[in-house]
């Protein structure tokens, strides 16, 4: 194992801050207000690029000709500081890995340093990989997830990946990464262990290393 890749929202913080509920309301804005969108037609509008595209961003970028990072800035125009706070149970989780670590997360470098700034970990990780890594091209999509490997000249084998989302594991799986699932979301067979928090991620991987490999959801 030689890197450790962390998805950013709802996986470092739980869903219960509700940091994505302010995010949340500058996206609908932003298509309303900006682009021009009918306000009884964005909620469905979402749903639709959120399935076609696995992110509203690209749907209005092939659809509406939005620039993207107009969008960026303005969706991530909140006060993270009001949801998030330094968490030392995270940070000492989080030194206690050997292995490098990494942010591969479909928000922006901005916002992903506000997020990290407000929780105190900034200068535990290498790199980010925000959602220009690869021309816009959002998890769960592969070329991002090739465009971090080339950049960190590893391959899925060697690489760790801690999400929250389940859709987002199926590729990193399928490139050969192990996968890990933060969160009481359904697992799917390519997920190969699932925590509640990310603060017990050093345990979970002191238990592999102890028995050599990777250990099956569903084990405990």
């Amino acid at each position: 194992m030689e890197c450790i890749l962390f998805d950013l929202d709802n996986t470092l913080y739980p869903p219960r801050c509700n940091l994505f509920g302010l995010i949340d309301k500058r996206i609908n804005s932003y298509m309303h207000e900006v682009v021009g969108i009918p306000l009884d037609e964005v909620d469905t509008l979402r749903r639709r690029y959120w399935q076609d595209y696995g992110v509203t961003m690209q749907g209005l970028m092939r659809h509406h000709h939005v620039d993207p990072e107009d969008y960026l800035h303005y969706v991530h125009d909140v006060d993270v500081a009001s949801r998030l706070q330094a968490e030392p149970e995270l940070r000492q989780a989080l030194v206690s890995l050997a292995q490098p670590k990494v942010i591969f997360t479909n928000s922006s470098r901005a916002h992903t340093d506000r997020v990290l700034g407000a929780l105190g970990i900034a200068d535990l990780f290498d790199q980010v990989f925000d959602i220009r890594v690869a021309d816009y091209m959002p998890k769960p999509y592969v070329q991002p997830y090739h465009r971090v490997l080339e950049h960190l000249g590893l391959t899925g084998s060697q690489c760790v990946m801690v999400e929250d989302s389940v859709a987002n594991l199926k590729p990193a799986k399928a490139l050969g990464m192990t996968t890990i699932l933060v969160g009481n979301a359904a697992v799917e067979p390519f997920v190969d262990r699932q925590l509640a928090e990310v603060v017990q991620l050093p345990e979970v991987l002191a238990n592999w290393a102890a028995i050599g490999g990777c250990a099956t959801v569903g084990g405990e």
